[in-house]
């Protein structure tokens, strides 16, 4: 089980300080607006996208397979 972490503010853990430095979104902030916000990373370790918190499981999958080829 994982501890709580802040990915917004001050306390802004590390992973999500780079996760929005490599893909700060469409507004005028990079924070993280709501829960289920997602991040498609590749095997190199490169953020390829973000997605909003409405974009699907399935929308993002059809990156996925994009990426697993």
């Amino acid at each position: 089980m994982f501890a709580k972490i802040d990915v917004n503010g001050d306390q802004t853990a590390e992973l999500y300080q780079w996760l929005k430095s490599e893909a700060p979104g469409d507004g005028d902030s990079s924070d993280i607006v709501w829960n289920f916000e997602k991040f498609l990373v590749n095997a190199n370790g490169e953020v390829v996208q973000r997605f909003s918190p409405t974009v699907s499981p399935e929308e993002v999958a059809e990156q996925l397979s994009v990426l697993l080829r």
